[in-house]
């Protein structure tokens, strides 16, 4: 079993797993996903792109000038896939476990 992804890390491949899109984008797409508790800053953002892009979780998918500037596109690859999916599988887990608690108390708690 894999360490649980840091929340940063998590939301950055779900952003990618809508499909490919440039650092700008996977900002506000985090901020979105997160409801805005999570604002990658673009070091934040590039330095988390290369480390996984390193590990194979995600991958450059082209690139374009728009106004003079690099747009560089990312996308998730399978293997990227596949560890958000256990991620998911883990949180899913998790939280039907503590909503399981809260039922049971909930139906013990004195009135």
């Amino acid at each position: 079993m894999s360490a649980p992804l840091q929340e940063p890390t998590f939301l950055i491949l779900s952003a990618l797993a809508a499909g490919p899109m440039h650092g700008y984008g996977v900002i506000q797409e985090v901020e979105a996903l997160s409801g805005g508790r999570v604002s990658l800053r673009p070091g934040t953002l590039y330095g988390a792109l290369d480390r996984l892009s390193e590990q194979g979780l995600v991958a450059q998918d082209g690139e374009e000038v728009v106004d003079g500037r690099l747009r560089r596109y990312y996308r998730l690859t399978d293997p990227g896939a596949t560890v958000l999916d256990a991620e998911v599988q883990r949180m899913t887990g998790n939280a039907r476990a503590a909503a399981a608690r809260l039922r049971r108390r909930a139906g013990t708690a004195p009135a």
